[in-house]
């Protein structure tokens, strides 16, 4: 496996991260929406800060994922994580969305189907989530990215419902 850095892979990883990936150790992704559409300020920090110790004391190190300044990142500082629980203008960003979005710069709080692909790409292969979108109801025809992403992506996802 090659070193994870910003110059061989179109995304910035966190410092902790990089050097996991790099010595085979274990990391799970988690999906940013919670963070920015989940939870009211202040539960959605305190939320993302105790999930990512859930991992921690599991072994594991967290890398949340989130599109910040053009840049699809993969582990957050705490500036990070303040900014995506306290901005107004976080879109909440699925696969559809992942180009928009980096494009025009804005911040975007990972989905579960952008969360997988991001991990994929990064080489993480486990993602941690509380729950995954579904099928609606009725005949609106509005299924998940969620469903697709899991059938095709292929990283390990464990859920809490």
């Amino acid at each position: 496996m090659g070193e994870y850095s910003e110059s061989n892979r179109p995304i910035r990883f966190s410092d902790e991260v990089a050097e996991s990936l790099n010595a085979g150790a274990p990391v799970v992704a988690l999906e940013s929406t919670i963070i920015a559409h989940g939870l009211p300020h202040p539960r959605n920090l305190e939320t993302a800060h105790a999930i990512e110790e859930a991992v921690r004391s599991g072994g594991a190190v967290p890398a949340t994922v989130a599109l910040l300044d053009g840049v699809l990142r993969v582990g957050l500082d705490s500036a990070d994580f303040h900014r995506l629980a306290t901005s107004d203008d976080v879109v909440k960003v699925s696969l559809r969305d992942i180009g928009w979005v980096l494009a025009a710069g804005r911040p975007g709080a990972t989905t579960v189907a952008a969360t997988l692909f991001a991990a994929h790409r990064a080489g993480i292969r486990v993602f941690a989530t509380g729950g995954i979108g579904g099928v609606h109801r009725g005949e609106s025809g509005d299924v998940s990215a969620d469903l697709t992403a899991l059938g095709t992506i292929p990283v390990a996802v464990v859920c809490a419902g």
